[in-house]
Parts: C-alpha cells; sequence; structure tokens
C-alpha cells in the first residue's frame, strides 16, 4: 500500500516558510492579522514554534499576501529568502553543496523541508539539465505565483552559492504576462511561456562545476528563526497524495494505468481515490494526461523523438490517435508543440 498525506493534514512547520512569508509582509508594513484571514487561526505576529499548518492554510496564507501586498514582485521576493531556509539539516546540507548537481539531489530528497508545495524533479539526457516542478495539493490558481517563488528562489541559491549567475532558461506553464520586467529582474532575459511545464534548463556541464567551498560552516539560517521544528509527525516521511500518485503514474506511463488498479495499489476504493482527488481540485484522468504530457515533452525536448515514437512510449496504438489526445491535453498538435521546443532549445 501507498503512503500518502493530504493537504488537509498538518504537515507544514509554521516557523519555516509560513513565518518567512509574515516576516517579509510586516517589512512592507502589511497589517499581520489581515495574512491569516481564512486560515481558521488566530493570526499570532510570530507562530508558535510547535505550531504545524496545512498546506491549504499555507497556501491561503500566501494567497492573502499577494492581495494584502499587491505588487508585482511579491512573488519573486518571497523566493529571494526561500532557500536554503532554515529547516535544520536540509537547510545545513544545502549550504554545504559542492555543485549544483549535489544542490538539486538535496533539494529533491528534501522536497517535504525545503519545497512542500511544489514538488521538484530532475532529469539529465542529452546535454540537458531540467529541473521541473508539479503541483503537490491541488492549487491550480496559484501556479503561476508558486511556480515564480520557486523558480526564483533557486536561481537565487545557486547564484549565492555558486558564486556567480547561472545561465538558466526558464519555462512557464502560463500565457505571456502584460509585463516582464520582474521576471527579467530576478530571473534573467532567457524566458518562455505556453510551455505546458513549469521548468528550469541548463546546459548539463554545469552540474559538476565545483561551487566555493566558503559555506561549509555556514548557518543553517536565512531570514528565518533559529530553532527549526521538527519534521511533523502528521506527514511521518511520507509525500503528498499527488507527488506520491504522479510518481505511480510516471512509472508506469507505458502500461496504461486504470483508476481501479491505482486506487487498488493506494489501498482504497475507486470511489475513495476519487473524492481524495477532488479534495484537490483534481481528477484521475487529469493527473494521467499531465504525466503523459510531461513525458511527450522530454522526450520532444530531449530525444527529438517524432509522433511515432512518442505514441509508442506512451502505449498509443498509433500515431493519429496521440496527435489527438495530446491536442486534448495541450490544446496545441504535437508537431507544433514540438517545432515550437526545439526552436527554442536551438
Amino acid at each position: 500500500m501507498i503512503a500518502y498525506h493530504g493537504a488537509g493534514d498538518a504537515v507544514i512547520p509554521a516557523r519555516h516558510q509560513p513565518w518567512q512569508v509574515l516576516d517579509y509582509a510586516a517589512s512592507r508594513d502589511a497589517a499581520l492579522p489581515a495574512l491569516w484571514r481564512g486560515t481558521g487561526l488566530d493570526g499570532p505576529s510570530l507562530p508558535p514554534a510547535d505550531l504545524y499548518l496545512t498546506p491549504q492554510q499555507y497556501l491561503q496564507l500566501l494567497q492573502n499576501a499577494a492581495r494584502v501586498l499587491d505588487s508585482t514582485d511579491t512573488a519573486f521576493m518571497l523566493g529571494q529568502q526561500m532557500l536554503p531556509g532554515g529547516h535544520g539539516a536540509a537547510s545545513a546540507a544545502l549550504l554545504r553543496a559542492a555543485s549544483l548537481r549535489e544542490a538539486l539531489r538535496i533539494l529533491a530528497d528534501s522536497q517535504c523541508a525545503l519545497s512542500p508545495l511544489l514538488c521538484p524533479r530532475f532529469r539529465e539526457e542529452g546535454g540537458l539539465a531540467a529541473l521541473y516542478w508539479t503541483d503537490s495539493y491541488g492549487a491550480p490558481g496559484q501556479l503561476p505565483f508558486l511556480a515564480e517563488m520557486h523558480m526564483t528562489a533557486l536561481a537565487s541559491m545557486c547564484r549565492w552559492l555558486g558564486g556567480e549567475r547561472l545561465p538558466w532558461r526558464f519555462c512557464f506553464n502560463r500565457t505571456r504576462p502584460r509585463y516582464t520586467e520582474q521576471h527579467e529582474v530576478h530571473l534573467g532575459p532567457d524566458l518562455r511561456f505556453d510551455c505546458h511545464l513549469d521548468a528550469m534548463l541548463i546546459d548539463a556541464a554545469w552540474l559538476d562545476r565545483p561551487w566555493p567551498a566558503a559555506n561549509a560552516d555556514a548557518a543553517p539560517a536565512q531570514g528565518s528563526p533559529a530553532e527549526p521544528a521538527e519534521p511533523s509527525p502528521a506527514a511521518g516521511g511520507t509525500p503528498s497524495l499527488l507527488t506520491a500518485l504522479y510518481d505511480y503514474l510516471l512509472a508506469r506511463v507505458r502500461a496504461a494505468p486504470t483508476l481501479e488498479q491505482t486506487a487498488s495499489d493506494f489501498g482504497v476504493s475507486p470511489a475513495t481515490l476519487k473524492r481524495h482527488l477532488a479534495r484537490h481540485n483534481t481528477h484521475f484522468q487529469a493527473e494521467l494526461d499531465q504525466v503523459r504530457t510531461h513525458v511527450a515533452l522530454y522526450l520532444f525536448q530531449t530525444r527529438r523523438a517524432d509522433n511515432d515514437a512518442v505514441a509508442r512510449h506512451l502505449g498509443f496504438h498509433d500515431a493519429t490517435n496521440f496527435r489527438r489526445s495530446f491536442k486534448r491535453w495541450t490544446g496545441r498538435t504535437p508537431g507544433m508543440l514540438r517545432e515550437s521546443l526545439l526552436a527554442g532549445a536551438s
């Protein structure tokens, strides 16, 4: 049986990233009680050390911050202070990372502490390294904000620990905003939109370039309280439902996984799995289609695969059915999107 926790479980230490949101809002003279509105909490200016938030509460806190601060730079500024953070051993390990590859491994291994709302996923092939994020708790309306925050966090941390600005290429699963000044200031000019996933790409040669060792004895705190909370008993080291489901579907994407078999492997009935997914604002077919889309994009980008090859990989009987399904997933034909990806890569 596959273990997981949900968006309503108290798993996020309030003294970690939520505290950073409150601290930043206070520095901008925001009224802190307004930030707690809708969370079901009393709104302490500084959360007690033993308080854990549910992901739903943390997402509401971020939504309130975006509304109260009402600034185009909020996501980017929050990202600037997000990593390495003050998350105990995980942050200390990031501070001692000897290379980009090691930092990405630590980020993925300690995802629940360092990146609870979006799950970072690393792939490397054909001289290209990619880190892309998937939604951990079902917050589709907040994904543009979260993507900007997390990309800024990683880019900023790499620049600090690596001693230079790395030549990332940024891909966003959203339409191009009217203004991109903040994106360019915090991330650089290499921006692409309408990509159907949120990702950062970089030449693989940067992965093993040595980073300065000056941070080996640094304290694991950067704008956070000095007393890190213990891991949440509610989480117990388990991934979120959507993260666990994505991993499950990705491992079986070539075998056309079904709702019934998936529910059985998760130890619940199909009806129960449907209810759990509905609480995360999604459903089984949407999650399967997302995984298939990401795999297709990966094959197009890294292996220069054609429609027939991707169709076979995903278990379609022929390329026609794949093209029809792909257009339903993305709104674009595989050929159109493949040409766009390859043009951007070149």
